[in-house]
């Protein structure tokens, strides 16, 4: 008996996958091509595609996304969630994880449940002397078919080869010095080289709390007040703000009359089914719909009791002002304010990218206040964010997170000034030259 040949049209959306494979130009062209073309034929929740450097992954792609949120508590689970399935990849063959066969970790299984399913198929990626290049993680409700496996192989070392190439293109220098540029490049570097300083640079910052836990919406609604005020301190417990309550019980009532509306109809189809045989054929269809109001019920009285949105834990309540959200309609995971603890502030920096400089976890920082001029706090940068955002303002600049030596009285939440924050020691010449440097360069393309 012959072996049954693959459908055509399989065979030629294969073909198009590799050919836009090889047409990416760049390694985030071809990560989004990996993360949303392989949709037709497997028909997945979501894909992701993260490269690997060392213990650390880096999210290239998500399927549906152009652009993913960093902040979001998604991604922020997502690297524990990648490390930990790498490490039960332990060959260049594609598994399927199912998280019922697994010895999950309690870190991994909580956000595992909440945001994927209870399977995933993992694609590593490796180039020809064995290294694993990223992996590609599609999220399904059940293992592919068998049948298409074999023929997908081929796309998996496709995607593999053109990564592998793409990262020798990034290697490689657009530009070669010959021997020319080499002595006038050492003439210029001895001539600035003569006064070592230190590179420093200003930027706008604020105190903030090292620990604030952000307070969204838990259901969609109208906010009917809020209970406390701005840098309010709560306790643990103590009710934050509470949403309109009209629509839910109006719900509840509807629903509880449809429950006993339902009841009756079953107890009166039981009834009738002693002598009456049609009867006896709708007990299942009347107990299903009495089932399913009464679950309906209980579902909306649990999103009753959620109106009423409590402190989790002590701090100070962070928000604008209360008359911005009084009437205001909400949807669910909307932040509403955050819950900082004051006894551990530390700096937010909005480092500009004009005079972004390099700068390293432990530089030193100095805040001045503009309250408190005479009294600058100081600490040392604990986070640095790799790419730029808009600031308040309106500039594109680096978050930067910095701790405050000590517990200064007035290091009180909320307070601006000017940072100056200490990089690495460099020629007098190269300090004074930075920025007319940095903008010739962007005018000429040199």
């Amino acid at each position: 008996m012959t072996e049954r040949l693959p459908h055509p049209q399989l065979l030629l959306s294969l073909d198009q996958l590799r050919d836009r494979a090889l047409a990416a130009e760049t390694l985030n062209a071809l990560a989004f091509s990996m993360a949303n073309d392989l949709y037709p034929l497997l028909h997945f929740r979501q894909a992701l595609v993260l490269a690997e450097h060392g213990k650390r992954f880096e999210l290239l792609a998500i399927s549906g996304l152009v652009k993913p949120e960093e902040d979001s508590p998604y991604l922020i689970w997502l690297p524990r969630a990648v490390r930990w399935l790498a490490a039960q990849l332990q060959d260049a063959e594609p598994h399927w994880l199912a998280r019922d066969a697994l010895d999950v970790p309690p870190e991994v299984a909580e956000g595992w449940a909440e945001w994927w399913p209870a399977g995933i198929w993992t694609v590593p990626l490796h180039q020809q002397d064995g290294k694993r290049l990223g992996v590609l993680l599609v999220l399904l409700d059940e293992p592919p078919a068998e049948p298409l496996l074999p023929l997908l192989r081929g796309l998996w070392q496709t995607w593999a080869y053109c990564w592998a190439a793409l990262l020798r293109r990034q290697r490689r220098l657009p530009w070669q010095p010959n021997r020319r540029h080499w002595a006038l490049a050492g003439l210029l570097v001895a001539a600035l080289a003569f006064i070592p300083v230190r590179q420093t640079v200003l930027a706008p910052a604020e105190v903030v709390s090292r620990e604030a836990q952000i307070i969204s919406s838990p259901v969609d609604g109208v906010i009917e007040r809020i209970t406390v005020r701005p840098n309010q301190v709560v306790a643990q417990g103590a009710l934050l703000f509470s949403l309109d309550e009209t629509s839910l019980r109006s719900r509840v009532d509807v629903l509880t009359k449809q429950v006993a509306v339902a009841d009756a109809e079953l107890m009166a189809a039981s009834q009738r089914a002693f002598d009456n045989a049609q009867s006896k054929s709708e007990l299942a269809v009347l107990g299903g719909v009495a089932q399913q109001r009464r679950a309906e019920l209980e579902a909306t009285m649990a999103q009753l009791k959620r109106t009423q949105v409590v402190a989790p834990k002590a701090g100070v309540a962070v928000f604008s002002d209360p008359n911005d959200w009084q009437g205001k309609p909400v949807v669910t995971g909307e932040r509403i304010l955050q819950l900082a603890d004051p006894a551990k502030p530390a700096m937010l920096i909005q480092l500009p990218v004009a005079d972004a400089i390099a700068l390293e976890t432990g530089a030193e920082v100095t805040l001045y206040l503009t309250t408190y001029p005479l009294s600058p706090l100081n600490g040392k940068v604990l986070e640095t964010s790799y790419q730029a955002k808009p600031s308040d303002d309106g500039v594109m600049a680096y978050r930067l997170l910095a701790s405050v030596d000590g517990l200064p009285e007035h290091a009180r939440l909320g307070l601006h000034g000017t940072a100056k924050l200490y990089g690495q020691r460099v020629s007098l010449g190269y300090y004074l030259l930075r920025r007319p440097l940095a903008a010739v360069r962007a005018w000429t393309g040199w």
